[in-house]
Parts: structure tokens; sequence; C-alpha cells
């Protein structure tokens, strides 16, 4: 009888030892598992981090490619022994409808509006759209401007001779720094009144000149106020 008892006892314990062994098993392989999901998700977290640092970097990195390009293409002026100084930068020469900031005033050239002015010779006296100009400077038009500071007798000279010389244009703009100025794709200059040479010599060089993107385009057919 005690015999079987402890027999019976045995069995139990050697069942208690083997459902504990099974327990302690199933709890290292829950460990295990949960160690193993653990890393995946801080690798997922550390690549998706890294992926976010590299984006924005290269969000960033782009920013500044555009700021740098944008820069380089602005340009300068480059003033020559004649006074007249040339644009040093690209000139954009596409049709837009928005609005352009141009980086001069007046402007001496880049994208524009798809209508001209009509520059045959044709004086403004209010001021005139500057993207419409630009499209004339393109045709190879000489732009006179003046602000509130040119004497009145240079603005009447300077209309008389902008009425009889086609591919020409001319109109008040009180943004601009100096009384009087000259201006032809891609170059300008200021001139002291009517009577300077430099007028004569500005329009002789420029008037369809060999800066002009489109040679012979036409002055008549723009918009005319």
């Amino acid at each position: 009888m005690g015999s079987a008892s402890q027999t019976t006892g045995s069995t139990r314990k050697a069942r208690i030892e083997e459902m504990r062994r099974a327990d302690q098993a199933r709890e290292r392989r829950k460990r295990l598992l949960l160690a193993a999901g653990g890393a995946v998700v801080v690798a997922a977290l550390v690549a998706g981090g890294v992926f976010v640092v590299k984006s924005q970097s290269g969000d960033d990195d782009g920013a500044a490619d555009a700021k740098a390009k944008a820069a380089a293409s602005a340009g300068r002026f480059s003033t020559g022994a004649d006074g007249v100084r040339t644009w040093k930068g690209k000139l954009g020469r596409t049709h837009v409808a928005k609005r352009v900031e141009y980086p001069t005033v007046p402007p001496v050239g880049g994208d524009h509006n798809q209508v001209w002015m009509n520059c045959d010779g044709d004086v403004y006296t209010h001021p005139i759209d500057d993207m419409n100009a630009v499209h004339s400077l393109e045709h190879g038009a000489v732009w006179v401007t003046y602000n509130s500071k040119a004497a009145k007798a240079d603005v009447a000279a300077l209309a008389a001779k902008v009425e009889k010389t086609p591919y020409t244009l001319m109109s008040p703009d009180d943004d601009q720094a100096d009384p009087i100025m000259l201006t032809a794709w891609g170059h300008q200059r200021t001139v002291t009144g009517a009577g300077d040479a430099h007028v004569n010599a500005f329009f002789e060089k420029f008037v369809q000149g060999a800066q002009t993107p489109e040679p012979g385009a036409a002055c008549t057919g723009g918009l005319s106020k």
C-alpha cells in the first residue's frame, strides 16, 4: 500500500516537473519572440528615422539648389567703356500669364506677356506694363523711359525722336532711379538729356541690333495703351 502511494506521488511530481519545464520553455519562447519583435520594431523605427532625415535633407538640398540656381540666373550688370550696362545672366523668353518680378527697373529682358506693346515709334504718356514692354524688347525695340525728375524739354525732344524711329517706344516710369534711361534687350544706360550724344549711339547700335532675340518681329499689332 505504501509502495503504491510512493509510486503515485513520484509520478505526480514527475508530471508536475514536466509541466513546469514545459511552462518554462513556453516562457522562454515568448521572451525570445517578444525580444525579436522588439528588435524588428526598433530596426524599423531607426530605418524610418534615417529615411525621414535623408528625405528632409534631400528637401533642404533641393531648396538650396533651387536658391543657388535662382541666384545664378539672376545675373548682374557689367558696364562697358561706352557706359552701356550689359546684363550678365540668363534672360528667360517664356510667355507667361503670372506676374514676373524683374531684377532691374526698367527690366532688360526675361519671361514676359505673350502680347507686346506697339513699338513703331509709339509714345505713351502713362506707365505701361513691364511684361508687355519686355516683349517689345525681344522684337528688337529700344525703350526710352523717364521719371518726374526729367526736364520737360528733354521729354518732348526724346518723344519727337521716338515718333520718327521705328522699333522704339517711350513711357514714364517713376520707379526708375535715373531721370532718363534707354533700354534694349540685355542692355541699358542712363543719359543726361535729349542732347546727350549717347542717345543717338544707343539707338544706332540697339534698334534691331545684334542683341535682338527675334529680329524682324512685328512692332505693330500689339497693345496700344
